[in-house]
Formats: C-alpha cells, structure tokens, sequence
C-alpha cells in the first residue's frame, strides 16, 4: 500500500519561510513506517523549495489594497503583492498521478489556507480517482465543515498518529470506519465523526522520518534547520489559543534521555540548528535545565544552535535556567508579553506578571541573548490606550518589538465568547495580514498605524546604541546613517516628525500611506517623551 502525503501551497502577502519544516507529516509517516511495516509512505513538501508567483488580491481581502499599495523599500513597509508560495496545483495533480497513491493525506494546518487544502484536493481528483484524508489544526477547529466538502472523503481530528494507523489498517481489512478514533467519514450520504480518543504515549512514537525532505529547503542562517517537539498541548488556556482543539488538555512531555537520542540522529543527519516548537517548552524548569546540561555535553564543540521560534512562557523562566540554556547554545528568546495591561492579561486567562516579565528580560539581556517580545494588537477585549501603553512600556525595554495583528481563529475560546458563527469568509480572513477586527474601541486605522509604528521603533533602536539616552527626535535630526535602506529611513522619519505624514519610499517617489493615522502615531510619541526627561529606547542585545 502507498500513501502520499502533502505540504500544500500557502496564498498570502507573506510567508515565513524558515518554519515551514512538515513536521507533522514526518511524524505521521515514522508511526505509519513503525506499526503497519510494509507501508510505503511519502512525503511532499509542495510549499517550500518552490518560487513564489504573484497573484491578484482576492475580493474578500480587497479593502486591503489601500493599505499594501505601494511596493515600499523603507524600513517601516508593511506588505504589497499577494502571492502563491509553492507549487502550482496543476503540478501537485501531476505529480500525484505520477505516484500512482492508494491514499492521500493533505495536512490543514492554519485555517486561513483553507482553500488552498480544498483546492489542491480539486486537483488532484481531476487527474487520479484517489481518496483524499485531511488532518491538521484547522480540521481540529472545523472538522463537519472539512469533511462536507466534496473533494475531501475523510478527516481525522486531533492527533494522528493512532487515528492515521488504525484507519490504514480498517483501509486494509473490513473498512468498518466506525472503529477508528478521531475519523470522520462519510457514508450512505451522511457526515459521521467518530469520538477522539488518546494518542499513542509519546515515548512510544518513533522519531519524525525526514527521509526524501532536503535539508537545504529548511535553512536557518544558511544552516540546515531540524523541528524538534519535546511536549504536546500547554498546561494554560489563553483564551485566544486553540492549541487544545488539536492536542487536547492533557500536557505531555517526552524524557530527555528521548529528546537526547533524537537530537543524535538529527545531528548524523547533518543538522546543525534545533528548532523547539512546543507550546510550552519550558513549563517543567527542573527538567528543562536537565536537559541543557546534557546539551551541553552531549555538543562539546559548540557547533550546534538552539532555538524556540514558536515562542517561550516567561512564567517558567529564572536565571540559572537561563544561564543553561545560554551555555546550551540557545542564541534567541521571543517572549509573548501580549500586553502589558494587567486588566487584558486577566480576561486573556493569561497568568503573566510585568514583574516577571521584566526580571527575565533583564536577566536574558545581560546573558547576551537577543530578545523579540510579541505584542498581540488588536485583541477584541483591548483599548487603543491599552495598546499604545505595552507599545511605550515594550519599547524601553532591550528587546525587538514583534508586533502580532490579531486573528480570530474558528471555535477558539475567544471566539466562543464572541457568539459569532464564523462565514467562510471569516476563516479566510483568520490571518495575520488581513486585519479583519474592528471594535467600538479601535479601527482597522489603528491597528495598521501601530504595526508600522513598531517597525519605527525597532528602526530607531538598530540605530542608537544599548541604552544610548538621545530624545527622538534629536536621534532622527542627528543620525546619518551609511547605508541606503536606513538613510531613506531617516528621511522619511523627518518628513513624520514635520507633519507631513508617512510615505512610502517607491522607486519613483515618496508615495504617501493613507491609513497611516498620524493622531495615533502620535499618542504613541508623545508618551515615549512623558516617561523620563530623556527617552532611552534599548537596543537588543547582541
């Protein structure tokens, strides 16, 4: 028996390329490789390894083309084309009919790209009379909806590694589907979703199977890039997450003699930068400083990289954790602050302190470490004032402001108090590019006037150094950059600072960016000056 399982293309303004490792895939197809022997299973990637091809702003996201108009060479541009990352579905149709699939499995992994799943699975139906398994995130979130579409025969929800084994071996005997956990089916023209049921122990997995991916397709700093994934789920329950829908409430940790021998055959492999995408590294800190100090003696030549992209809990962080980390070879930290408002943190079910949040700061800081922290801008729940107050708080602080525009991803928490049934419409606009929510509180203006605000703040710590104390406006007039980017930066910042608003640097003239609000620019500005006599923007740490 062959299965196929695919990476499909992405439609956006952007794409982040270095996180784009199928991970899931390669687990499924070590547990398909482990419990059903015999089982020939393959993967393609046809998302990354691809050149990009622009596309035509879909009509659903057409009130964005006055936001992204213009293509903007400055430091403080946003987005511009809209573009397909990946292969073309003709080329996925093609390639499958080559392969000659008993199954195909279609990972759907963010809600947005929905459509993209749909559309690639249309395809492919064209050409080969195939049945087609969706999983993922999005299945997790919206499983009747998936399995309703024509083009989609099954779906499995939640983890599925068990599910996925035990439907190839239904597939195989008496195709009694009704059996399998986590299925849904469809039969005599109804939609059956089977109850989930637990996962595989996690000790019991074998590792991920990067067999047939390159290695050159996932780089971090020109160095091959492997996924690792120690835990599944998150002990806390921030309303805006969904991590739950897919992995359940239970947290789960792997040994780290497990994670050890993983990492052995990673680096045999050649990888040389580790990636951690746990929801929650760290939650265990006794543990995770186990960890590090076998790190550090199992990697003696230091020439190796950690890192945790898909972010870490300042909660569980203290120095000597993060002294091991540090002498493990941990390079970066991004934080989630989300927002420095006590009274957002509470309705979020966010159990973060500022105290704590500055404690580790200043703790990574001095260790060297290079810090972005996330902001989440426009959460439902939030004021304006709320917002501009973590930008200012955050913005003395030496980190990288990473700025996250709310999205409302379907049947999360958040969305659940909302009482809106999401339209189609919606799920596609659950990403960050689109800027879909508006309040009583805040407008569309805003939230765009904010996010490029941030970009100007990190534009201006790049320039001064580690706790230069310059007001900004002097930092502007007297700064005289050598580099073309940061030069035009600078005299775009003066033209901001004399009112005449913000432009965007094109290659025929300064094109002035609309919905750029300079009122809320403003506020922002004038309460970095209000906070001390002379405003100290901290440089990141190098």
């Amino acid at each position: 028996m062959k299965l196929l399982l695919i990476q499909p293309p992405v439609q956006d303004f952007y794409d982040t390329d270095i996180r784009l490792q199928p991970i899931g895939l390669a687990h499924l197809k070590a547990a398909v490789e482990k419990f059903l022997p015999g089982t020939e299973v393959i993967i393609k990637d046809f998302h990354q390894g691809w050149p990009r091809k622009t596309l035509p702003i879909p009509k659903a996201l057409a009130y964005l083309r006055d936001y992204y108009a213009w293509p903007d060479s400055s430091p403080f541009s946003a987005f511009h084309h809209y573009y397909h990352f990946g292969a073309g579905f003709d080329v996925i149709a093609a390639e499958v009919e080559r392969l000659e699939p008993d199954l195909v499995g279609i990972s759907a992994l963010f809600s947005p790209y929905y459509r993209e799943v749909l559309e690639t699975a249309r395809r492919i139906k064209t050409r080969v009379n195939v049945p087609i398994l969706a999983g993922g995130s999005h299945v997790s979130a919206m499983p009747r909806e998936m399995l309703a579409e024509p083009v989609i025969d099954f779906v499995i929800r939640g983890e599925g590694e068990r599910p996925l084994v035990e439907f190839l071996r239904t597939w195989q005997t008496d195709r009694n589907f009704a059996k399998v956990p986590n299925l849904g089916y469809k039969q005599d023209g109804g939609l059956f979703l089977n109850e989930t049921e637990d996962n595989y122990a996690l000790e019991e997995l074998p590792f991920a199977s990067l067999a047939g991916l390159d290695p050159q397709n996932y780089l971090f700093e020109k160095r091959p890039m492997s996924f690792v994934i120690t835990s599944r789920s998150c002990p806390h329950k921030c309303s805006f997450c969904s991590v739950h829908m897919t992995f359940g409430t239970s947290y789960r940790r792997r040994s780290v003699d497990h994670v050890l021998s993983e990492l052995k055959v990673r680096y045999a492999e050649g990888y040389r930068v580790f990636d951690f995408e746990d929801d929650n590294l760290t939650f265990y800190k006794d543990e995770m400083k186990t960890l590090c100090r076998a790190l550090t003696g199992l990697f003696p030549k230091k020439d190796v990289q950690f890192l945790a992209m898909n972010g870490i809990s300042y909660l569980s962080l203290d120095d000597e954790l993060l002294r091991l980390m540090k002498e493990a070879g941990f390079t970066h930290l991004n934080l989630a602050l989300v927002s420095s408002d006590v009274t957002v943190r509470e309705t979020t079910k966010r159990p973060h302190t500022i105290e704590k949040y500055l404690q580790v700061v200043e703790q990574a800081h001095a260790l060297g470490f290079k810090i972005t922290s996330y902001q989440i801008l426009g959460l439902p729940n939030e004021t304006l004032e709320s917002m501009i107050q973590t930008l200012v708080f955050n913005a003395a602080q030496p980190v990288l402001l990473g700025a996250s525009m709310f999205y409302l991803t379907p049947n999360s928490p958040i969305a659940k108090t909302l009482e809106h049934k999401a339209t189609a419409d919606d799920v596609f606009k659950a990403r960050l590019t689109a800027m879909a929510i508006e309040t009583d509180e805040f407008s569309r203006d805003d939230i765009y006037t904010l996010f490029v605000t941030t970009r100007i703040l990190n534009f201006l710590k790049g320039l001064l150094g580690a706790g230069s104390r310059m007001r900004l406006a002097d930092a502007v007039e007297n700064n005289h950059p050598p580099d073309l980017r940061a030069q035009t930066g600078i005299r775009l910042l003066k033209k901001l600072l004399n009112g005449e608003g913000l432009f965007a640097a094109t290659r025929s003239e300064d094109k002035p960016l609309k919905h750029f609000k300079m009122e809320t620019f403003l506020r922002v500005w004038e309460q970095l000056h209000d906070r001390t006599a002379e405003t100290v923007l901290e440089k990141r740490g190098a």
